[in-house]
């Protein structure tokens, strides 16, 4: 069950990003939504089959994306494994701890994007990338991103309830 809501979360996510968010003008360089799931998935499940999802989710937005390959794979990777260092270090559960890794993520993002632009086209084209977008990408994502971590967990535990009543009603319909 835990996995049939991932799959739906990721494909919505990815939906709205690549298909619904560019028809409009005002949110169509936005910054990455799949950053909610895996700060959702990053925070609230240890396990490195995670790591492995997040590689696949990952390698379908780099070929989406148009971007350059793995950067989006290794971002994923990266929050993961760094929210999984700070949460051993940090109370997980505060507001002020997702704002923070939410900003990092976004960060992070941010500046393998730069890497990847200097690394292909050379110093001067680094240089002449919009910053003023990814500033923006950056306040918007440290709004958002938590917001979306919020909403996620939400429908999560909603589906886990949901999943559990069924389960219920099928157990006692099978002991009749």
């Amino acid at each position: 069950m835990k996995w049939l809501f991932f799959v739906l979360i990721t494909l919505f996510l990815i939906v709205l990003q690549t298909i619904i968010f560019p028809c409009f003008s005002w949110v169509s360089h936005s910054f990455d939504l799949m950053i909610m799931l895996v700060l959702f998935l990053s925070l609230n499940f240890s396990h490195y089959a995670v790591a492995v999802a997040l590689a696949v989710v990952g390698g379908v937005m780099d070929s989406l994306s148009g971007g350059p390959f793995f950067l989006y794979m290794f971002s994923y990777i990266w929050i993961f494994l760094i929210v999984q260092f700070v949460k051993q270090l940090v109370f997980q559960t505060s507001t002020l701890f997702v704002v923070g890794v939410s900003l990092l993520s976004i960060i992070i993002q941010q500046v393998l994007i730069l890497f990847s632009v200097f690394i292909r086209q050379g110093q001067i084209d680094a240089w002449q990338m919009n910053l003023t977008l990814m500033i923006q990408q950056v306040v918007w994502g440290t709004v958002m991103v938590p917001a979306g971590v919020w909403a996620i967990s939400l429908l999560y535990r909603n589906w886990q309830y949901m999943g559990k009543k069924v389960v219920n009603t099928w157990e006692k319909k099978i002991r009749e």
